[in-house]
Order: C-alpha cells, then sequence, then structure tokens
C-alpha cells in the first residue's frame, strides 16, 4: 500500500466531544449555589441587555432579517416587542447582553463570559415552551434554562482553566459557540449521536479571530460576536437534529483537525512534548464549578482585568480630584493578561477601543469619581482632554504574584493597585484591590449591589409595577423555577 494513501477507518467521535455530551444528557444538577448564583446571573444578565437598549448603536442590529417577518411560537427579545425565530432571537438577545461588557466574566487561562450563552438558551427555551403549550404538553419551566445556563458556564469555563485560545489568535467566542451548541441541542431533544454530530460541526467551523478586540482594530464586532456564536450554537443543533452527520474526529484528525489546524502551538509555553501540546488540557470534570465561582461585573461596565483598577481608581478620586494639572505620574501595578490584553497607548478610535483600554478605565474614575457606559462614547471622550492627559502618565508595572495568583485555583484574584506621584514630590498611598466585589470572595457585599443593579436597569425600560413584579418574580428561587419559560418572558415584553 502506498505510504501516502489515508486510510479510511471511520473514528469514534473524539473524547473531548464525548465527556462533553455525556455530561449535557446525563449529569444532574443538585448544588443550590450553583442554582442560586444561576438565578442572580439570569436578573444581571437581562437586565444588563435592557441597558444596552439605550444606545442605538446597539439597537440596530435587531429584528428580523425581512420586516414583516411573523414566526409562529416565536421567540421574544427582551425590552423589546421582536418575536423571531430561535436562530435570530438568540443573535439578538446575545447582542444585547454583551454590548456594554457588563455581564459576568471567567477568568483563567483563556477568559470569557458564560451568559453569552443565555442568547441561544432562553430563545430556544421560549420557543419550545410556546410550541409545547399549543401542542397540549407541559411548558419548559425556569428550572430547565437555569439548569443549562450551569451547564455552559461549566462547559465553556473548564475548558477554559487550562487552554489558552487567545495565544493562538482565536477569541473566546469560540467556547461560547460549543456551550451553546451542547445546552440547545440537549432542550431540543437531541440524542447522544446528534448532540455529538452538533458539538462536531462547532469545533469544524471557521473560528473567529481576536482582531477585532485588539488595537488598532478595536472595534464594535466584540460586542455582537457572542450573540452570533451563541446563534450559531441554536443553528447547528438544529443541522443535527435534522440527521446531519458529525465529524467525529473533528478535533485530532492529523493535518486536518482542529488540532493540528488551529491550536498547535497554544501550549508551547509549558513542558510538554510536542504531541501533548496539541490537545486540550482539561483538569477536572464538569460539574458545577463555573457557575459558583464566576465573577459578576457590578460596579463598572469595563473588561473585567480592569474592574479593580476601577475601584482603586474611585477610591483615590477624593485625593486627586483638585490636583489633577499636578499629577506627574500614574503607576499601575497589574498581572500580565491585563498588560497584554488591554494596556494601550496612542489614540483610541471608538467606544469599543475605550471599553478594553486599562488606562481610560483608570483615568476617568480618577477624574470623575465613577466610570459608565456613556463615559466610552466620542461626545463625552472628546469633551474631556483630561482622560488622555492622565493616560499620558500612566506607567503599566507588572505584578509576579498578581500575575501568578491570577492563575491559581483557591485564589484567582485580578489584582490591580495604583499611586499616584506629584509634580511637588508628594504622592497618595499605594491603593490595591485584588479581588473585585463581583469575585466569590465577595459575595455576601456584592450580591446587594447586584440586586440595585438589576432594579436600576429594569427601570431604564419598564414602569414601576413591571419592575416590582419581575424583580419579585427573580428574587423567589422557588417561584421562579416553577415558572413556564414563556410567561417569564412574557414579563419582559414591550
Amino acid at each position: 500500500m502506498s505510504a501516502n494513501v489515508d486510510l479510511n477507518n471511520r473514528p469514534d467521535y473524539d473524547q473531548v466531544l464525548q465527556d462533553i455530551a455525556d455530561y449535557v444528557l446525563t449529569y444532574r444538577i443538585s448544588s443550590q449555589d450553583a442554582l442560586d448564583t444561576a438565578r442572580n446571573c439570569l436578573m444581571d444578565t437581562l437586565g444588563c441587555g435592557l441597558l444596552a437598549l439605550r444606545f442605538p448603536e446597539c439597537t440596530k442590529h435587531l429584528g428580523p432579517i425581512v420586516e414583516g417577518t411573523v414566526v409562529p411560537f416565536g421567540a421574544r427579545v427582551p425590552g423589546t416587542s421582536y418575536r423571531l425565530d430561535p436562530v435570530k432571537a438568540a443573535w439578538d438577545i446575545g447582542c444585547i447582553v454583551r454590548w456594554l461588557d457588563y455581564n459576568d466574566t471567567w477568568l483563567a487561562a483563556e477568559w470569557g463570559h458564560p451568559s453569552d450563552n443565555l442568547g441561544g438558551i432562553l430563545a430556544v427555551a421560549d420557543h419550545l415552551s410556546q410550541r409545547r403549550v399549543a401542542n397540549g404538553e407541559a411548558p419548559l419551566t425556569v428550572r430547565a434554562v437555569l439548569e443549562a445556563m450551569i451547564m455552559a458556564h461549566e462547559i465553556q469555563g473548564v475548558i477554559a482553566l487550562e487552554n489558552s485560545f487567545n495565544r493562538v489568535g482565536l477569541d473566546h467566542v469560540l467556547l461560547v459557540k460549543v456551550a451553546s451548541t451542547a445546552v440547545c441541542a440537549k432542550l431540543m431533544g437531541a440524542d447522544r449521536e446528534q448532540l455529538l454530530a452538533a458539538l462536531s460541526h462547532a469545533f469544524v467551523d471557521g473560528q473567529a479571530l481576536r482582531t477585532y478586540r485588539h488595537a488598532p482594530n478595536a472595534g464594535s464586532r466584540k460586542s455582537w460576536a457572542a450573540g452570533d456564536a451563541s446563534s450559531r450554537g441554536v443553528r447547528l443543533a438544529d443541522i443535527a437534529l435534522r440527521g446531519e452527520m458529525g465529524i467525529p474526529g473533528v478535533l485530532t484528525a492529523p493535518q486536518w483537525g482542529f488540532y493540528d489546524v488551529l491550536f498547535s502551538h497554544t501550549n508551547k509555553d509549558l513542558a510538554l512534548k510536542p504531541e501533548d501540546q496539541r490537545q486540550f488540557r482539561l483538569s477536572q470534570p464538569y460539574g458545577t464549578y463555573v457557575m459558583e465561582n464566576v465573577l459578576f461585573k457590578i460596579s463598572f461596565p469595563a473588561e473585567f482585568h480592569a474592574q479593580t483598577a476601577c475601584e482603586a481608581a474611585v477610591s483615590l478620586h477624593p485625593q486627586v480630584k483638585e490636583r489633577m494639572h499636578e499629577i506627574d505620574k500614574i503607576v499601575i501595578t497589574t498581572h500580565e493578561s491585563a498588560i497584554r490584553i488591554i494596556s494601550k497607548q496612542g489614540k483610541l478610535a471608538n467606544a469599543a477601543d475605550r471599553d478594553h483600554c486599562l488606562q481610560y478605565m483608570t483615568a476617568v474614575p480618577l477624574a470623575f469619581g465613577n466610570l459608565v457606559a456613556e463615559h466610552y462614547e466620542d461626545d463625552f471622550h472628546a469633551a474631556h482632554p483630561i482622560i488622555d492627559e492622565l493616560r499620558e502618565k500612566m506607567v503599566i508595572v507588572e505584578d509576579p504574584r498578581y500575575t501568578r495568583e491570577y492563575l491559581e485555583a483557591d485564589k484567582r484574584s485580578i489584582a490591580n493597585a495604583i499611586q499616584v506621584f506629584f509634580n511637588d514630590g508628594t504622592h497618595t498611598e499605594q491603593v490595591v484591590v485584588e479581588y473585585p466585589i463581583g469575585h466569590r470572595r465577595r459575595r455576601a457585599e456584592g450580591i446587594p449591589l447586584l440586586e440595585d443593579k438589576f432594579k436600576a436597569n429594569l427601570a431604564t425600560r419598564f414602569v414601576g409595577q413591571r419592575c416590582k413584579q419581575i424583580f419579585e418574580r427573580c428574587k423567589d428561587q422557588a417561584a421562579l423555577e416553577a415558572t413556564p419559560v414563556h410567561a417569564f418572558v412574557d414579563l419582559w415584553v414591550i
């Protein structure tokens, strides 16, 4: 036999895919901590979506592809009157919840925002619940949504623990697509073979590049990329349920598989044999760990590596607000990921550029005592030249301990420290914040503030009585879990 002839022995599905499928189909969620956190996550994620509806650059993307389209049992987009097919509804929901960079975060070797998966989950669940009722069947309840959220968080987050997609130039929304595909396929009734087929197509897709997150090309695609990924997960699940065959060796196929084509160098900094560099490293089984430990963005609509810098800047504001033009330098001590991802010098081209700039996100609260979504807009930036003046005086320094503890499982800190030096030789103290308000270590302190954030976001879209109705339902774990999904979404329709 010629040495260059491929053997056409069809393999079993890659073990990574089998592990995800078996987790989604067989794992039973019993963690009350995970379910309670998922409830808070649902509230916060939808609230972030409502807030984004104030921005025309976001809302221009919403609605049916063909105006006037009527979709029987169409999925609704919270805060709007749209009723869409589940694929476009997933896109729209994902777009609004991610637009302001204000929903939850997961930081590890890879980072991302696991609640991005809610776009696909809620769209599919709303559509299916309506259809079931019309057919005389029991509707899906919000408990199913919470369980799907927990599983999507877990798939995205566990893969992210030790696998850095950003180091090979791929965007973290790849994991949104994979996780959404898995949990949406389950909600839609997929069996194991169908679920494996759907997952294989999620990996065989060409994956998004991170180009749109980095200087000099940062732009607003980063605000809808996750909605696009979650929507794609719904589409791939639908394709698989129609009987489309899968690609069993999508990860491991020599030359043509995901590992060889797109993942060959991601672990090059680790002491691994070459053959081990081209595969995922999975350090723990899937359970409920990620939802239990997820990070909430409570105080600032800002990329999470800068959250503690924003907190430190707010605390320094009273000491520096009257001395802005006396500042000689500002030293920001941070961790390696923040330097690599969001440290920027030079002109910032747009709002998406500014909300991924460590220096900008520190300068604004130093000067104004707060950071809100409107502070990224062109008009605000143009009206306040002090922001760029402060940026030019910033020195970024890595602390190896911050970098190390960012990845340690029992810490997962996101530390930043700020110290301001003045022309006369005086300086402030160094303000250090190692764990942001949304960290699990600060849950007791953070959840009341998360609820305040949710109520404020509700008030941007609904009258007081509706706000109260939604909040009370979301606050009651048992009542919320028992609510039919379509009845829950009814509360969010304009």
